[in-house]
């Protein structure tokens, strides 16, 4: 953590270096939706103001033009977005971008006066125009201004920003084009919401030019398919950008089909649809501002699973939850309320927007971190098109499953809940990192409470041996979920083949060894390994006893340590694990993993001591320096 900030994720709204951006995205998304809105509004209710330029076209097709209109700009500038976010400082990119807002809105103002339709269509066009070259940028600058550790809340806080002003801009939109004077009374909204927007940017601190060199190009196809490729280049960030690609392919098939599920199914008024929507937005914001508690303050991928997990049983829970309604008048909120049965459908959208949020902020996060700087910006724009693709298949699949094939809604809202288990397992599967991280963080938080002491020893970048004492037989997982920096482990070979447990330690690249008597060729192959390890500037993790110790003592330390380090210089991390003596995977009382678990949710800590250089490592002292930092508690 870095010195003299509080650790709190709200500590980042009395920062310059964030409070300003978070205001800026949040008025900018707020008034997209405000004008989005008030249009579709006045489309749907208030249509003849527009006398006969729509004598030929009917209600649905305008707002499906509308809706198309908005995402187009998405695949026509999001490649050149992305080039342009590298090449030039930031915040310097964002207020241009807010001045462009306030021309559009001032365009909008007079299409309002002359109730012209078509040029507020087009201006919708540059709303998505406007949102597409600040896409890239939103993203990219959140790396530069905030610390590792602040990633995760950084993220929490715009995405809950965006869903909240999603909803607050849906609702205003609503109630700013059911006045007397709607036009007026919107087209003032706009302006002075993109002004407060721009005032917001001025204060926004300098990020400088990540690729200051790049040479853009203009051809929005290639390049499109350039950063794609470029993107991909990360395995796991390409799946993280599908994975965030299908939650808004969810995301969008929720909110598209909730004004018809709310009105046909449940038979509920305007003012039921808006309190679901407030549920899956409010719940939204709960989830993505509990990830950087559930994550302690690191890029914790191991709730991405809960998340999926999460959206798959409420999202089947909420096809059996909804009870459909035989009233001939559509209900209003309090009638609607009557029924206890409804509350279990809210709920349902609450935590399936409440899961949603834990599984796309660690997504976000690990984009940004895994993503080298210099072309941050164009894979964030290459998910940006990705994003928008999904969307498009998502309402074409509504169109398939409800309009052809003949499904409800309710029918259909399962069908998402399935695939998104099946979609699960694939990219699971496909990138067991994810199933690893989620069997470490359910084993750190269900057997174990974890506390780490200076954990921030552990140097950013950099090869280093962290030695540790060696108690049981999930000493290598509970390092892993402490340590904020992948470790490769090396460990006895038979606990590196245990069931289950070599699932993990096989993903996690560890380091099988024996000693050179048991099996000569695993032994040198280790070390080769671990040379080869350091070489590339990778943390190794040994346990020098060589065995799990069986009175719960620090056995000798064995003189391999001083191998490694006479081959490859490097620095020395101590560590100790205390309060796993007498757990089910300690041989305390009998061999592990032979008893019945007598304690749940046990006490351990995880303390890290300073960093001893190569010169001063013998096996003799890091066995003092380890057994004192330990103490007495076992």
């Amino acid at each position: 953590m870095h010195p003299n900030e509080e650790k709190s994720q709200f500590g980042l709204l009395k920062r310059r270096r964030f409070l300003p951006f978070f205001l800026t995205q949040f008025f900018g998304a707020f008034n997209d939706n405000i004008f989005k809105n008030s249009l579709v509004f006045l489309v749907t209710f208030n249509i003849t103001q527009f006398g006969s330029q729509t004598a030929s076209i009917s209600e649905d097709i305008l707002i499906n033009i509308a809706v198309g209109l908005f995402i187009l700009p998405f695949f026509l500038f999001s490649a050149l977005a992305g080039q342009i976010a590298d090449k030039y400082e930031k915040s310097q990119i964002i207020r241009r971008v807010k001045i462009l807002e306030i021309c559009i809105m001032l365009t909008a103002a007079v299409a309002f006066y002359f109730n012209n339709l078509w040029l507020l269509l087009f201006i919708l066009f540059l709303m998505g125009t406007q949102s597409a070259f600040f896409g890239p940028v939103k993203y990219a600058i959140i790396p530069q201004h905030l610390y590792e550790d602040e990633l995760v809340g950084g993220n929490a806080f715009v995405e809950m920003g965006t869903f909240l002003a999603i909803l607050f801009g849906t609702i205003a939109g609503g109630l700013l084009a059911s006045l007397e004077m709607a036009s007026t009374w919107i087209s003032i909204s706009i302006i002075v919401f993109a002004i407060i927007g721009y005032i917001c940017s001025r204060e926004i601190p300098e990020a400088p030019a990540s690729a200051p060199s790049l040479k853009i190009s203009w051809n929005p196809v290639t390049e499109a398919w350039r950063i794609i490729k470029q993107a991909k280049q990360s395995h796991s960030v390409f799946l993280s950008i599908m994975a965030i690609s299908w939650f808004w392919f969810l995301g969008a098939a929720y909110l598209t089909q909730l004004p018809n599920f709310t009105e046909e199914i449940l038979r509920g008024a305007e003012g039921v649809v808006t309190s679901l929507l407030a549920a899956f937005s409010i719940g939204i914001g709960l989830g993505s501002m509990s990830c950087e508690r559930l994550s302690g303050h690191k890029i914790e991928i191991g709730i991405v699973p809960i998340g999926s997990i999460g959206l798959t049983i409420f999202g089947v829970d909420l096809f059996f939850a909804t009870q459909p309604s035989s009233s001939a008048e559509l209900l209003s909120f309090t009638e609607f309320f009557r029924s206890g049965s409804n509350y279990r459908v809210l709920i349902d959208m609450t935590l399936i927007g409440f899961f949603g949020g834990l599984f796309i902020v660690p997504l976000y996060a690990l984009i940004q971190h895994r993503t080298p700087e210099e072309y941050r910006a164009q894979v964030i724009a290459a998910n940006n098109i990705i994003n928008s693709m999904f969307m498009v298949v998502s309402a074409l699949c509504g169109i398939l499953f409800i309009g052809v094939a003949g499904l409800t809604i309710t029918q259909f809202f399962l069908v998402l809940a399935l695939l998104n288990a099946v979609i699960a397992v694939y990219v699971y599967s496909t990138v067991p990192e994810f199933a690893m991280r989620f069997l470490i963080y359910l084993l750190t938080h269900t057997m174990y409470r974890v506390r780490s002491e200076n954990i921030n020893k552990i140097p950013d970048d950099g090869p280093g041996v962290i030695v540790c004492n060696h108690v049981s037989y999930v000493d290598a997982l509970l390092l892993a979920g402490t340590c904020h920096r992948p470790v490769r482990f090396v460990m006895y070979k038979p606990i590196y083949d245990l069931p289950v447990l070599n699932f993990i330690f096989r993903v996690a690249k560890a380091i099988p060894i024996t000693s050179r008597n048991q099996n000569p060729d695993t032994f040198n192959a280790a070390f080769e390994r671990i040379s080869e390890a350091l070489k590339q500037g990778e943390l190794v993790c040994i346990f020098p006893e060589g065995k799990l110790t069986k009175d719960g003592e620090i056995n000798e330390f064995k003189r391999g340590i001083e191998k490694i380090i006479e081959r490859d210089p490097v620095p020395v991390i101590p560590m100790a694990l205390r309060g796993l003596w007498g757990s089910f995977f300690s041989h305390k009382g009998g061999h592990a993993l032979t008893k019945r678990p007598k304690r749940f949710w046990s006490k351990v800590s995880v303390i890290t001591g300073d960093l001893i250089q190569p010169e001063a490592v013998s096996a003799d002292k890091l066995q003092e320096v380890v057994l004192n930092l330990r103490g007495e508690a076992l």
